[in-house]
């Protein structure tokens, strides 16, 4: 009977170290994913940010450049 209890014991520990790899190996992936997500919201961001910027500062030479309104003086 020690020799099913020990063989019974084996194959227990070889399906839950199994498991456990696949288990790993699932969440490494899914980290990965998770950060090649954040590293591409990261960079779209940062683009936005410089793109909102340039516009910013095109917009204000525009009306820097503009000329003034002739104001009507009163008579």
């Amino acid at each position: 009977m020690d020799i099913n209890v020990t063989a019974n014991s084996k194959k227990s520990r070889d399906q839950a170290e199994t498991f456990f790899s696949k288990t790993q190996t699932q969440s490494m992936a899914l980290n990965r994913i998770i950060s090649e997500h954040d590293a591409v919201s990261q960079a779209r961001e940062a683009k936005t940010a410089r793109l909102r910027e340039l516009r910013l500062e095109k917009e204000a030479d525009e009306l820097r450049a503009a000329p003034a309104p002739k104001s009507k003086g009163k008579r």
